[in-house]
């Protein structure tokens, strides 16, 4: 009886604050409180909260006749499932499509309608699995990605519109795409067959590179993903992609079932893209999801006479080897460097451009100096930067004994030309950047 007292303004903010489970049970007491449980900016603001849908359609795409009802539709379609976790999900592809949309629109496009519940336990049947809620759920969102197995010279370009991205350095490239269902049964009964593991395993094939061999695996039972190393096909060597402690295990993953490692790494890629830590990069004409960090404390920024050097690392684990003490693990690292529109300055003299004549590398693992080189060039080529101009990269790679480590070194200009030197040679600073094992592996 209170609430007859209250005007319609406060009875809205009040059950606007109650959430949509509740808003609905509210509407069952009368005819006051119905009207009010029933507005459409209300369900405008569960949908747009809970669902992030700004127009009111059902799981499908498809138009529905009101946000109320469009909430009642996807109720009805993941019903069997916590409702907090569809949320989460939906928040976390939300996330990700959203950013390509806006920052990579091919990849958008080859991102395929979510499965149904008898797809899945169709593949769930055919390999022998139950494939973790979380993971489940995210299927039931987006079937992975259109992206063919094998790409001619005609449609290269395919080959780097995977979602996750990579890198490549020297004639070595990778780029990762979530696979879709049918792509998932294929290939991990390849791999069963290849590492003559028995038809009980439950790891299943979940990402993997178009171009390079780089492959993801889910375990089914804990609900880690692994990625495999350079021992894949010998010794099946593979490690964990997400931190084992953020990972339910036994009773807690049985009765909670709220997260995965899927679901986590997807989480932290989207926070990775959103927060422009890595970005999308042109080669040419092909345009892909690099994972070289682009944001510090991964990525290093220097500036000296006008010569802005950045650079970071990547961990590149389908070469490591975890047998090999010396070399256990393999990084790519990107170096961008560019003249700043003032050009370089000596001695009170403007240079408008400048070319690379010598590099130094010091590189370190714990702390100990594992490799000092000094040579000509990089990668065999002496760039010439010009005041304003566009960023000259490149990329090369290293093996490291253990993580963490470092690199730093300099760079050597001549002011001008090599041909045709304006002044003296300058050292340029490549500030220090980690070179080390990461907690999320991509």
């Amino acid at each position: 009886m209170a609430l007859e007292g209250l005007g319609d303004l406060v009875i809205n903010i009040i059950i606007s604050k109650l959430g949509a489970k509740n808003a609905a049970i509210v509407a069952c007491v009368n005819k006051r409180l119905r009207s009010s449980a029933s507005e459409e900016d209300l369900w405008r603001n569960f949908c747009l909260y809970d669902l992030d849908l700004s127009v009111p359609e059902d799981p499908l795409g498809n138009p529905a006749s009101s946000f109320k009802e469009a909430y009642k539709l996807w109720k009805e379609a993941f019903g069997m499932y916590p409702w907090s976790l569809v949320k989460r999900i939906k928040r976390c592809l939300s996330v990700l499509k959203t950013w390509v949309v806006l920052n990579f629109p091919e990849v958008a496009s080859t991102l395929r309608r979510g499965a149904s519940e008898a797809e899945i336990e169709e593949i769930e049947d055919a390999l022998g699995v139950k494939l973790p809620i979380p993971t489940r759920l995210l299927y039931r969102f987006c079937d992975g990605q259109d992206i063919p197995e094998s790409v001619s010279p005609e449609n290269e370009n395919l080959s780097a519109l995977g979602l996750i991205g990579g890198y490549c350095f020297y004639n070595y490239a990778v780029n990762v795409y979530m696979l879709p269902l049918r792509e998932i049964l294929m290939d991990t009964r390849e791999f069963l067959r290849e590492l003559s593991l028995s038809n009980g395993s439950t790891y299943i094939v979940v990402a993997k590179s178009s171009l390079m061999e780089k492959y993801f695996f889910l375990n089914c039972t804990n609900g880690q993903l692994y990625v495999g190393t350079g021992n894949l096909h010998t010794k099946g060597e593979m490690l964990p992609c997400v931190p084992d402690t953020l990972i339910p295990s036994g009773h807690e993953m049985n009765v909670c079932q709220q997260t995965d490692a899927m679901l986590l790494w997807l989480e932290e890629h989207g926070r990775r893209l959103q927060s422009g830590v890595i970005r999308v990069r042109r080669e040419g004409e092909i345009r892909s999801i690099s994972l070289f960090p682009e944001l510090p404390p991964l990525c290093s920024t220097a500036i000296t006479n006008g010569v802005r050097i950045r650079a970071s690392a990547c961990f590149v684990p389908e070469l490591s080897d975890l047998q090999n003490d010396k070399e256990k693990y393999h990084f790519t690292y990107s170096i961008w460097m560019n003249l700043l529109s003032e050009g370089c300055v000596l001695d009170g003299i403007y240079f408008s451009s400048c070319q690379l004549f010598w590099r130094h590398w010091v590189i370190r693992a714990n702390e100990s100096i594992v490799s000092d080189v000094s040579d000509e060039a990089v990668i065999g080529m002496y760039p010439l930067l010009h005041a304003d101009g566009d960023e000259f990269v490149y990329e090369s790679c290293t093996r490291m004994p253990s993580s963490p480590g470092s690199m730093e070194g300099a760079f050597t200009f001549v002011p001008g030309r090599l041909i045709d030197p304006k002044g003296a040679p300058f050292d340029v600073e490549v500030a220090r950047f980690p070179i080390e094992l990461p907690d999320y592996i991509f």
